[in-house]
């Protein structure tokens, strides 16, 4: 255990007094350090080793004065002697020590003169002895007391999970596997991490292996099987005879240990692997990152990019900030200068209760618990050092235990996880960041404080969390007088769209939309969305004095704030729960910065079943970048300004304007379509068909300005088709295809064979690529006439005029696609039901309203044809678009925003607004009400 801080700089004020008058020859240099180490607790001959052998950079060789590997190395000079010169010898020792002995700090001394050099920070100290009593903070790491940083892409956290990789696959390859495999790495991990964060006394892990197993391996796995056996023993109930290096393994309890786990077996590569696991710097660890790059080494896939499979620290706090900790430090700021109103504050922090109903490695469990920490340490300074009556009992050193200030702990945390392995990674790293906190603590206020034994954990459930009671995980402490409840529900339920699900997954959704209509365009993640609404209704009816209404925040890909989703997961919050959003981030990338990471597009919603006055919309104006935050009255589930609107599927447009209708589907095997080259070696053999070749519009033909052909048979009579027997085989062939599918359509379709499935070859039409780049400020749009035929990748809007082109290709219309529209990936998915037919047309533009904008969208047309070898995709790209084409684009945008108000748009987030309330007028009447009474303000 480290001594306080107290102590030490009592140890170090009569170390100086000692040295201060003594010549310090190097004889003396032994007795010299080890003092120097005993002002710390630390046993100098234990951790750090006089005149190592090594080989210097000039290939001579060379001894260190005094070297910790891996942590410090001492080169000490007589006095008055070059501390330069010193520093430089000591880097000169560093080729000839191993990639893990090299250490962090550099200390040259001449016994009156200290430098410390932190070579992770790039910065160094200088002081004299006297003066070692107000600098010996920068020894903490001595103590172990020591500040560290938790990098997201640190290496030390790569290399971890890469050699436990290395144990779990040559312990796999011994058939050693399963839930024992996963329980024993997850209580080596442990191990690592206490051996090196004094949980342990400091190395006493790593010393274990080195001097009492074999080099073969061959005891190791007995011997770790009796660490795991004291460690899950009280020291009163220990053997009395027991060796001395088993003995100083403290008792941890918290059941990790509990389990009896088969006997492994190890050889000497093995044995390397651990010893190697040992020399890394496992403080450095962040149990947020770990946990995920640990589960990941499980799969051989997964570990081709590992450092792919976390989620950033950044990207929780985006869902933490405002679904608590920004409001908690807000109250502490308006409380800290009263101390009982602080110490209620405090109270109140330590009783919220945290639920990630599908947990993962507990990453969302992790930083919130971290972060609430982090406050309560702030709380406990400013009743410390703030308040008159503490502060007095401190300077008259009154002997006040931090650890019993502290009030937050880990079993105030719940997750359930659907698979063991990380529900047990969970657990572990739960007390692995207690653990760190708790430093934090030492550090803080110069008192060690650790929790062992580990006598509370948090509560992590191994199941289906869509088919167990949440609130079946809290146990009611005897002190509560009502019902106990989760205050805040948070996570990031499975990414899993509607055509992924298992059968299990399948069975889950039916179960939870049993009674609502559509349901099956529902993403899997709907399903907990629905679970937490259930659950805010019993226990937002619970009153705690002091404590807000249960809220709840999901991180979810954004189909289910766009398209069709909407219309049906909504409805049921708004109506049958009474949900309100209280603040969200629109759509943005989800991911982190390493290589190999496939992020998605989601965003982050957070609601409850009561209204608030005041919400919060956070905007990203490049999805990779950072929000800007907007407070507004009301978030619509579209994730904008403006009442609670769902844009449902219909069938039919709410304005006048032409029916749109999908594209032709062949059906036909491939059969009936053609490259440029197929179809010339098809009219090489039968010329007579050429006047049946007609170009085929698909989405990627349209926009990259690619050929393909289609035999349109429509108007062939039986007479031609006989006299073409090479068409007549490609017949014969589309026959069989559609005879032995599966689908009953596509059976039925046998009968006529020598045609599409659909037969629609307007006069003339609007072309509308039904999928397309979200890069695009502008969905191109084409007009045809009817030597062409659209396939099912695109809509038509057959005789569709200039006016409708010109106002579905501006800004406006562009603007209700990116709100309304699903997305494939992030690419707009054009739908003619959700977006078409429900389109706020421009309410009653004049004659020369219309006639502007026809001009503006042939501009746009003529702009497009002063470009001939572009391709569409060329044209609309944003880095290539050509500035006439921006200049006709604006030009329309202009004319089509008059027919709407006289008035400018000055962002997208007014045009959107604006366009929900004239889609409100439009549909007035056609949506169920708020129902008054039904919501509560808060």
């Amino acid at each position: 255990m480290p001594l306080s801080w107290n102590e030490i700089k009592s140890r170090a004020t009569a170390f100086s007094k000692e040295w201060a008058d003594e010549s310090s020859e190097d004889a003396e240099a032994k007795s010299f350090w080890d003092g120097f180490f005993n002002i710390f607790g630390i046993s100098r001959r234990r951790v750090a080793s006089f005149e190592q052998q090594v080989k210097k950079s000039d290939d001579k060789t060379g001894f260190i004065d005094l070297l910790w590997k891996g942590v410090i190395l001492i080169e000490h000079k007589s006095r008055g002697k070059d501390l330069d010169r010193a520093y430089q010898q000591a880097k000169d020792y560093f080729p000839g020590l191993k990639e893990k002995e090299l250490p962090r700090y550099i200390l040259v001394s001449d016994f009156e003169r200290f430098r410390l050099y932190d070579l992770e920070e790039n910065q160094h100290t200088e002081f004299k002895l006297t003066d070692l009593v107000n600098q010996v903070q920068l020894f903490g790491f001595i103590a172990g007391y020591q500040k560290r940083s938790y990098k997201e892409q640190d290496p030390v956290n790569i290399e971890a999970a890469e050699l436990m990789g290395q144990l779990h696959d040559k312990l796999k390859a011994i058939g050693y596997e399963g839930h024992q495999l996963e329980l024993y790495l997850v209580r080596l991990l442990f191990l690592l991490f206490a051996d090196d964060t004094n949980i342990f006394e400091r190395g006493i892990f790593n010393d274990y292996l080195e001097l009492k197993t074999n080099e073969d391996g061959a005891d190791l796995a007995a011997h770790l099987s009796q660490v795991f056996e004291i460690l899950n023993t009280p020291k009163e109930k220990r053997l009395k005879n027991l060796d001395e290096s088993l003995a100083a393994f403290p008792y941890v309890n918290g059941k990790l240990f509990e389990e009896h786990l088969q006997l492994a077996s190890f050889d000497s590569e093995m044995r390397r692997i651990l010893l190697n696991c040992c020399l890394l710097d496992w403080g450095k660890i962040s149990p947020a990152i770990f946990g995920s790059l640990f589960q990941s080494v499980m799969d051989a896939k997964a570990r081709r990019n590992l450092g792919a499979h976390y989620t950033s620290e950044k990207n929780i706090l985006k869902l933490i900030k405002p679904l608590f900790l920004d409001e908690l430090w807000k109250e502490y700021e308006a409380v800290k200068d009263s101390k009982p109103k602080l110490q209620k504050f405090h109270d109140k922090i330590s009783k919220l209760r945290f639920l990630d109903p599908a947990c993962g490695c507990g990453n969302f469990l992790i930083i919130a618990y971290r972060e609430l920490r982090l406050l309560e340490i702030e709380v406990i300074k400013t009743l410390l050092f703030k308040h008159e009556k503490l502060r007095a009992e401190v300077a008259a050193d009154a002997g006040i235990d931090v650890g019993q200030l502290i009030k937050c702990d880990v079993d105030r945390f719940y997750g359930i996880e659907y698979e063991e392995f990380p529900a047990q990674i969970a657990q572990v790293a739960m007390w692995l960041i207690d653990h760190q906190m708790n430093q934090l603590v030492s550090n803080t206020f110069g008192e060690y404080y650790v929790r062992l034994p580990l006598r509370k954990s948090a509560t992590i459930k191994h199941g289906n969390a869509l088919r167990i009671d949440w609130q079946s995980l809290i146990d009611p402490l005897p002190w509560e007088k009502v019902e106990p409840r989760y205050h805040y529900i948070l996570g990031n339920p499975p990414f899993i769209g509607k055509h992924l699900q298992n059968a299990e997954q399948k069975a889950d959704m039916e179960l939870l939309f049993a009674k609502v209509n559509g349901a099956g365009v529902l993403d899997y993640v709907a399903a907990w969305y629905i679970k937490a609404a259930n659950y805010l209704q019993s226990a937002n009816k619970v009153e705690e004095k002091g404590l807000s209404k249960t809220k709840v925040a999901f991180v979810s890909t954004n189909s289910i704030s766009q398209g069709e989703q909407v219309g049906v997961l909504w409805n049921e919050l708004f109506n049958q729960y009474h949900c309100k959003i209280h603040f969200a981030h629109r759509t943005f990338k989800w991911g982190n910065e390493a290589k190999g990471n496939a992020a998605v597009h989601v965003v982050i919603i957070g609601y409850s079943n009561y209204d608030l006055n005041e919400k919060l919309i956070y905007e990203y104006d490049d999805i990779k970048g950072e929000p800007h935050e907007l407070k507004v009255k009301n978030i619509n589930p579209y994730l904008v300004e403006g009442r609670d609107i769902l844009v449902n599927s219909r069938s039919k447009a709410i304005c006048n304007v032409p029916e749109i209708v999908w594209g032709n589907k062949p059906v036909d095997g491939g059969n009936l379509l053609f490259t440029d080259i197929e179809k010339k070696d098809f009219l090489a053999k039968e010329p007579k068909a050429s006047k049946f070749f007609r170009p085929l519009l698909s989405a990627k033909e349209f926009l990259n300005g690619e050929n393909r052909w289609c035999l349109w048979l429509v108007e062939a009579q039986p007479n031609e088709i006989r006299e073409m027997p090479y068409v007549l085989e490609k017949i014969k062939k589309v026959k069989e295809m559609r005879e032995q599918s599966v689908d009953e359509g596509a059976r039925k379709l046998a009968l006529r064979p020598s045609q599409f499935r659909d037969t629609k070859n307007p006069k003339s039409f609007i072309l509308i690529p039904s999928a397309t780049s979200e890069n695009r400020k502008y969905i191109p749009f084409g007009f045809f006439n009817e030597n062409y035929i659209a396939n099912n990748s695109c809509h038509m809007i057959p005789d569709g005029q200039l006016f409708h082109f010109g106002v579905i290709t501006s800004e406006m219309h562009m603007i209700w696609v990116k709100n309304v529209c699903g997305r494939l990936k992030s690419d707009y998915r054009y739908s003619k039901d959700i977006v078409y037919n429900n389109f706020p047309w421009p309410e009653n533009p004049t004659d020369k309203q219309k006639e502007a904008v026809e001009k503006a969208a042939q501009a746009v047309l003529d702009a497009r044809a002063q470009f001939p070898n572009s391709s569409l995709a060329d044209l609309y790209d944003p880095n290539t678009m050509p500035p006439a084409l921006v200049k006709a684009h604006q030009a329309l945008d202009k004319a089509v925003d008059l027919c709407y108000r006289s008035q400018p748009f000055p962002n997208e987030t007014k045009r959107i607004e604006f366009l929900f309330e004239l889609y409100d007028k439009y549909t007035a009447g056609l949506f169920v009400k708020e129902k008054k009474g039904k919501r509560n303000k808060e």
